[in-house]
């Protein structure tokens, strides 16, 4: 007899994001033709930058020829490029060491494969509305999950209970867009240390916070490395969507139950991964040079400007919303007494848009629907003047 995870049972069919792509393409068959903008899945549109794609074309040269190929590459990743995002931690005065930085396939992977340092009897907190995975993911690892309280301003509370587990904190925040202050982060690191809890921190997204008072990085704030991981990605920073590479950062100074969280990382890696290919790596590198941040600062500012268009759009529809000033995404209110999944039909419907409805990100999210920024310029604006004009044909 196969015993099976049964944990499996518990999560939804099908993915969030699969059961919107599900949605459109059936609309789509019944009407063929019709120009969709799509503002739903996080994807970017604005390709690689040059700095990258040289880099890209050279190492798939180097591979062409004996002297200069590589094979497989450092489970933990390549040295220089360790090396390198060590650096640019250490040049916002972030004392990061190459031996505390891992080289990934990217931040959902990661999310997922970190699971593996901790015993399933540890509860996973997760502030809700949230990115899906998330949860998933724990609830198939046969995971309690815990909800915390939200602010209206959509950021996390620590509980009143000192409770140990596995807390998520993402910010910018993956879908309402909200960051955390200073403050907000102080009190979960002090919170974390007092019940010997671990601090997954999302910074998928830091580099489009622009307030300079608003932290980029848990690690700004003082007792973080005894108590945080800081998992990022190249996907929006840099549109490695279709690329893949991330970065971990685990402290050396993190230990739980008296063994060392970094330590246990690098015996995860070098047993359950071969390492990043050394072509997707040497084009990660390129983006911590002096010219691909440059280049990647001028990727960012396309992506702020059509987040700046579509604020401007809801404000003359009278649509209440927030993230969009330190994020890439927008969570608008539904108008009363509509649900998400409504707006989405109506949006989708009647405009040709896809947006991502806030029930996919948790109960709480109920009443809120996402767009993504990280459409292409032109479909941004003609989104913001269809949802003008549904708004002055009042079908919402």
């Amino acid at each position: 007899m196969i015993c099976m995870n049964l944990n499996y049972m518990k999560v939804k069919e099908s993915y969030l994001f699969a059961d919107i792509r599900r949605r459109v393409e059936e609309w789509s068959k019944e009407n063929p033709g019709k120009m969709i903008l799509r503002l739903g899945i996080g994807d970017v549109t604005q390709p690689l930058t040059p700095s990258v794609i040289k880099a890209l074309h050279e190492a798939v040269e180097e591979q062409a020829h004996a002297e200069t190929f590589h094979g497989y590459m450092p489970e933990c990743g390549d040295s220089q490029l360790r090396l390198a995002i060590a650096k640019w931690y250490q040049k916002r005065n972030i004392p990061v060491d190459e031996s505390e930085v891992f080289v990934s396939s990217g931040a959902s992977d990661e999310f997922g494969d970190i699971l593996h340092l901790f015993d399933k009897s540890l509860p996973a907190m997760i502030p809700e509305p949230a990115y899906p995975a998330y949860a998933d993911a724990n609830v198939m690892d046969g995971r309690e999950i815990i909800f915390p309280r939200m602010t209206e301003d959509f950021l996390p509370v620590p509980p009143e209970k000192e409770i140990q587990a596995l807390i998520y904190l993402c910010s910018p925040d993956n879908p309402t867009g909200a960051v955390c202050t200073r403050e907000c982060l102080e009190e979960w690191i002090a919170y974390a240390v007092k019940t010997k809890s671990v601090i997954l921190f999302d910074a998928a997204y830091e580099s489009f916070i622009t307030e300079e008072n608003i932290p980029r990085s848990v690690y700004e704030i003082k007792g973080a490395k005894e108590c945080a991981i800081e998992i990022s990605s190249l996907s929006k920073t840099a549109g490695f969507t279709g690329t893949r590479c991330g970065y971990t950062v685990i402290p050396t100074a993190l230990e739980r139950d008296g063994l060392s969280l970094n330590a246990m990382w690098v015996r995860n890696r070098t047993t359950r991964t071969n390492g990043v290919s050394y072509i997707l790596q040497k084009g990660a590198l390129a983006v911590f040079s002096e010219e691909g941040q440059k280049e990647v600062r001028e990727l960012h500012e396309v992506y702020r400007a059509n987040a700046h268009n579509f604020m401007k759009a809801l404000e003359e529809a009278g649509l209440s919303y927030a993230g969009g000033k330190n994020s890439p995404y927008i969570w608008m209110k539904c108008p009363d007494p509509l649900g998400s999944w409504e707006v989405f039909d109506i949006l989708l419907k009647q405009a040709e848009i896809v947006a991502t409805p806030g029930a996919g990100f948790g109960a709480s999210g109920e009443g809120w629907i996402r767009f993504s920024m990280f459409a292409n310029e032109e479909d941004v604006k003609e989104a913001g003047r269809r949802i003008v004009l549904l708004r002055n044909e009042k079908y919402f």
